[in-house]
C-alpha cells in the first residue's frame, strides 16, 4: 500500500488531538461558520496587535511581535477546527465551504496588513516590501488552486500552503520576541571585514517572510504550470470528442500531411448525391459560403460581419451561424463549444482588405477573404482543382461504418465559381 505523504500523516495526528475539543464545540452548539468567524476575528486581533506595536512600541521592543505570533497560531487552530466541526457534526454545506474559503483569504490579508504596517512604522522598509510580496504569493497559491479546481483539475501540490504559512509566521514571530527578551531587540550580527551588520534580532521574523515571498510565488507558478498541462491534455481530448460527436470537419482528427486523395464522383443515373437534396440558403446579401453534412440539413452560414456603419469588422470579419431547417429555417448563433472547437473561423489580416481564414478544426484548407476585381464585393476564395476560385459550398459526406471516435468520412466536397469563366468548379477528396 502506498504510504501517505508526511503532511497528511501529520494532519491526521493533529486531528486525533483536537477531535475531543471539536466534539465539545459541537455539544456547545457552535456551527462551522461560527468557528470560521471566530478565527477571522482572532486574525483581526493579530492586526490590532501589530498596529498597536507600530504606534506605541519602539524599534527594540519586539514583544508585540511575539504576542501577535502566539495569536496567529491560535487563530490558525480554528482553520482546522471549522472543517472538523463540519465533518464530525455532519454540518457540511456548499455555502460553508465558500464562507470558509472567503474568510480564510480575508484573515490572511488582514494579518499581512498588520505585518506590513508594523514593519513600515519601524522603518523596516525592505522587509515590508518582501512581506507584501509574500502576501501576493499567498493569495495566488490559494487562488490558483481554487481556479484550477473550479475547472475540474486537482491542484494541491507545492510548498507554503496555508497551514505552513501560518505555522512559519507564528513560530518565527514568537521566536523573534523571545530572543529579543534575552539578548535585546536591537542586537546585531556582523561578519568580520564587513562594515555593516548583516542580521539583527528582527531578522528572525523578517528573513523567513522573505523566504516565504519566494516560495509562495514559486508554488503558485508551479501550480499554474501543472494545471496548464492537465487542462491542455483534457482540452485535446475534448476537442477530439467534440469533432467526432458533432460530425463536423471530423477529418481534422484524421488529417495527415500526405497529399489529399481526389475522389471521383460516381456517375449513375440512379444515384442522387445527398447534397443535391439539401436546401440551398438564399436571400442573404452578406452570405459568403455555407457548409452542410449528411447528419442532418442544419446548415452553417459564413457571412460578412459588418458593424453598425456597414463597415467590415477587421478583428472578426466573418460571422458564423446556423440555419436550422428542421426547426422552420430559424437562424441560431453557435454555442461556445461549437465556436471554439468545431465551426468557428480564425482570421488573420494579411493586408488592407485581405484576410487569411481557416476553420478552427481544420487548418489544411486555407481560405481568403478579399474583394473581387470583377464586382468589387467581398468573397471567400480557396484552391479548388488547383485554381483560386470563389467558394460557395463545403459538403462533408459521412456514411455508416465508422465509430464515434473515427467517423467514416467518404469525402469532402468543395464547390465554387471560376470568376474568369463563370463556370462552376468542384473537387472531392478524402481528407
Amino acid at each position: 500500500m502506498e504510504k501517505a505523504p508526511l503532511r497528511v500523516r501529520l494532519q491526521k495526528a493533529i486531528y486525533v488531538v483536537i477531535d475531543p475539543f471539536v466534539k465539545l464545540l459541537i455539544k456547545a452548539g457552535l456551527t462551522p461558520n461560527a468557528v470560521t468567524t471566530i478565527g477571522f476575528a482572532l486574525n483581526v486581533g493579530v492586526t490590532i496587535i501589530f498596529i498597536r506595536g507600530g504606534e506605541r512600541g519602539n524599534r527594540g521592543d519586539l514583544s508585540y511581535v511575539a504576542w501577535a505570533g502566539a495569536l496567529i497560531l491560535f487563530a490558525g487552530l480554528f482553520d482546522m477546527l471549522d472543517g472538523q466541526v463540519a465533518r464530525l457534526g455532519n454540518m457540511s454545506s456548499s455555502f460553508g465551504a465558500l464562507y470558509d474559503s472567503v474568510l480564510d483569504r480575508y484573515s490572511e490579508l488582514v494579518m499581512f496588513f498588520g505585518i506590513c504596517y508594523y514593519l513600515v512604522a519601524h522603518h523596516y522598509f525592505l522587509s515590508s516590501i518582501f512581506a507584501f510580496i509574500a502576501m501576493i504569493g499567498s493569495m495566488m497559491v490559494s487562488y490558483t488552486r481554487a481556479r484550477a479546481e473550479g475547472l475540474g483539475i486537482q491542484c494541491k501540490d507545492g510548498l507554503m500552503q496555508r497551514p505552513e504559512r501560518v505555522i512559519l509566521i507564528g513560530i518565527t514571530a514568537i521566536a523573534c520576541g523571545v530572543t529579543a527578551h534575552y539578548i535585546g531587540g536591537d542586537h546585531k550580527w556582523y561578519i568580520p571585514g564587513v562594515s555593516f551588520h548583516v542580521l539583527e534580532t528582527m531578522s528572525i521574523f523578517t528573513v523567513p517572510i522573505t523566504v516565504m515571498a519566494v516560495l509562495t510565488n514559486l508554488t503558485a507558478i508551479n501550480r499554474l504550470r501543472q494545471a496548464g498541462k492537465a487542462l491542455n491534455h483534457r482540452d485535446a481530448g475534448q476537442r477530439l470528442v467534440m469533432l467526432a460527436g458533432l460530425l463536423v470537419l471530423g477529418m481534422a482528427a484524421q488529417a495527415h500531411e500526405a497529399p489529399r486523395k481526389t475522389v471521383k464522383p460516381i456517375i449513375s443515373a440512379t444515384v442522387i448525391d445527398p447534397q443535391d437534396t439539401f436546401p440551398v440558403p438564399k436571400g442573404n446579401d452578406k452570405q459568403l459560403f455555407y457548409l452542410q453534412r449528411t447528419s442532418n440539413t442544419n446548415t452553417i452560414i459564413c457571412e460578412l460581419n459588418l458593424n453598425s456603419k456597414g463597415e467590415l469588422d477587421e478583428d472578426n470579419p466573418v460571422h458564423v451561424c446556423w440555419i436550422r431547417y428542421p426547426e422552420g429555417g430559424m437562424r441560431k448563433e453557435l454555442n461556445y463549444i461549437q465556436r471554439i472547437f468545431a465551426y468557428g473561423i480564425r482570421s488573420q489580416m494579411e493586408s488592407a482588405g485581405k484576410y487569411k481564414l481557416h476553420f478552427v478544426s481544420y487548418r489544411k484548407q486555407t481560405l481568403y477573404l478579399m474583394k473581387s476585381t470583377h464586382d468589387n464585393k467581398f468573397h471567400v476564395y480557396t484552391n479548388i482543382n488547383q485554381k483560386m476560385v470563389v467558394l460557395n459550398r463545403i459538403f462533408i459526406r459521412i456514411d455508416p461504418g465508422g465509430t464515434f471516435w473515427s467517423p467514416n468520412i467518404i469525402y469532402m466536397e468543395l464547390k465554387g465559381r471560376d470568376e474568369a469563366t463563370g463556370k462552376e468548379v468542384m473537387e472531392r477528396f478524402k481528407p
